[in-house]
């Protein structure tokens, strides 16, 4: 685990396979939260022997994070390995899909358990999925999964390359994927969400498919959204 602010750590998993062969790295992040000293874990990536030893050092993990209806591949295995953990899903999630029981779909209201470490807000309106965005207070860290992405140059080869430059996952600065953007069916909803999201007194970013940021977060996002906030 690598500490990225106060009480918030950095854990990058194994990288997976999605749509078209493409593989995607993965990044959880872990918070203690202030009320109990326990864990909320956000996206949680392969549960392997290291990565149980070092959460196990942390804490108890008490709440299990899927922000959207992707990240959910590893969500099984955490909750079967801490039955005690609630699984807080986004909608469009199901219990199908997830393979584990939902204790709780995630909606404007805060959980009482993270009401004042966090924030969040969801993005509606996206056909692709419809994602939760987190503000972890301590920090001043915004959590982002799939809406803004900046995989590294050379991950990809061959024609992977050249679709996802296209597509601006691998684009210089932090960016929301062209298909996001068509996607977006809805953007007045998208954008009131997004212009929640810019009201965070953000300094860090943390994105499940690119470099965490530790400075200049804010202005970060209010570039990868301005196509839809003006």
């Amino acid at each position: 685990m690598t500490p990225f602010g106060s009480e918030l750590w950095l854990y990058d998993g194994p990288a997976v396979t999605g749509a078209a062969g493409f593989q995607f790295p993965t990044r959880m992040a872990v918070a203690r939260l202030p009320n109990d000293g326990g864990l909320w874990v956000w996206s949680p990536v392969a549960l392997t022997h290291d990565v149980r030893i070092a959460i196990d050092a942390l804490g108890a993990v008490r709440h299990l994070i899927a922000p959207n209806s992707l990240h959910h591949t590893f969500l099984s295995e955490w909750a079967a390995a801490y039955p005690d953990a609630r699984v807080h899903a986004a909608p469009g999630l199901t219990r199908q899909v997830a393979g584990t029981e939902i204790h709780s779909a995630m909606g404007d209201e805060l959980d009482p358990d993270w009401a004042g470490a966090m924030e969040q807000v969801i993005v509606r309106g996206n056909r692709i999925t419809t994602e939760v965005v987190f503000f972890h207070r301590e920090s001043a860290t915004v959590l982002v999964t799939d809406l803004v992405q900046q995989i590294p140059k050379g991950w990809y080869r061959g024609w992977r390359a050249v679709v996802a430059r296209l597509d601006l996952m691998t684009a210089p600065v932090p960016s929301v994927p062209r298909k996001f953007r068509v996607a977006t069916t809805d953007k007045v909803a998208a954008r009131d969400a997004v212009k929640r999201i810019l009201e965070w007194p953000a300094q860090r970013l943390v994105m499940a498919h690119g470099t965490p940021m530790q400075i200049g977060g804010q202005e970060a996002l209010r570039h990868a959204f301005g196509w839809l906030v003006r």
